[in-house]
């Protein structure tokens, strides 16, 4: 297995997994100015088929959420692997921010 590791892109408005210069996974997200500061909206998770199987994306969303946290921001989970990663994890559950219809429509169509 290569050097995989998960960076930032926040040009980008996600996280990937880097595969010796190789995307090959990917967190989508958008940020939100909620009331109480940001909120990162997470809607959109992949891993290269190829890929699958190795743990890779939880690797990726655990380095995206503990970003997420460490910059101040709160996670809103609408992306179902990072619903069911945080569900699993329940230490994320004072960082969330349930989703509701503002989130939703400032998402990428398509």
């Amino acid at each position: 297995m290569s050097d995989i590791k998960p960076v930032f892109l926040p040009e980008r408005q996600r996280f990937a997994l880097d595969d010796d210069g190789k995307m090959i996974g990917a967190a989508h997200y958008r940020d939100f100015d909620g009331s109480e500061g940001v909120e990162r909206i997470f809607f959109h998770t992949t891993v290269d088929e190829e890929y699958g199987g190795q743990g890779l994306a939880g690797i990726m969303v655990k380095f995206a959420l503990e970003n997420t946290i460490a910059s101040g921001a709160r996670i809103v989970p609408v992306c179902p692997y990072v619903k069911a990663y945080v569900a699993k994890h329940t230490e994320y559950a004072k960082h969330l921010v349930k989703p509701e219809k503002h989130h939703l429509e400032i998402l990428p169509r398509g």
